[in-house]
């Protein structure tokens, strides 16, 4: 969409989001149960929206302090994912690597649930972007 007169152009693009994957010793991933649409009650990896001005690790780190109460160290870049499936929007999902460091497992903001999971039984999960995430992590296409 452009404007005639003056030449500015409106975007479509998709909105930019971070996730933490926080695997513990035994290899089961962290998940928590989403407390508000869309998908309310089913799982996902603490994610949230990169706020303006925000660098998209903060927002990783923040997000997974917020929904489950564990403070990490990012230890990398685990995937970017392009995400179609949400309905407020497409966004651009950046997927850290991440190791807790301290905190207490407690769900938080808007997290009904959080706790971790073994990836041969993993609960209904969100998003179709972080589906792919988790088979590819257990080594499933």
């Amino acid at each position: 969409m452009a404007c005639r007169q003056c030449g500015f152009v409106h975007y479509r693009n998709p909105a930019p989001a971070a996730a933490m994957l926080v695997t513990d010793a035994e290899g089961r991933v962290l998940l928590v149960r989403r407390r508000f649409d869309p998908f309310r009650g089913l799982w996902t990896m603490p994610a949230g929206f990169i706020e303006y001005g925000e660098d998209s690790r903060d927002t990783a780190v923040r997000e997974l302090e917020e929904e489950t109460g564990l403070i990490a160290r990012i230890e990398g870049i685990h995937s970017v994912e392009s995400c179609a499936d949400d309905p407020r929007g497409e966004t651009l999902l950046v997927v850290f690597r991440g190791r807790a460091t301290g905190g207490e497992l407690l769900a938080g903001d808007d997290a009904e649930e959080a706790s971790f999971f073994p990836l041969g039984a993993l609960p209904e999960i969100a998003f179709e972007c972080q589906r792919r995430v988790l088979r590819r992590l257990a080594g499933k296409r």
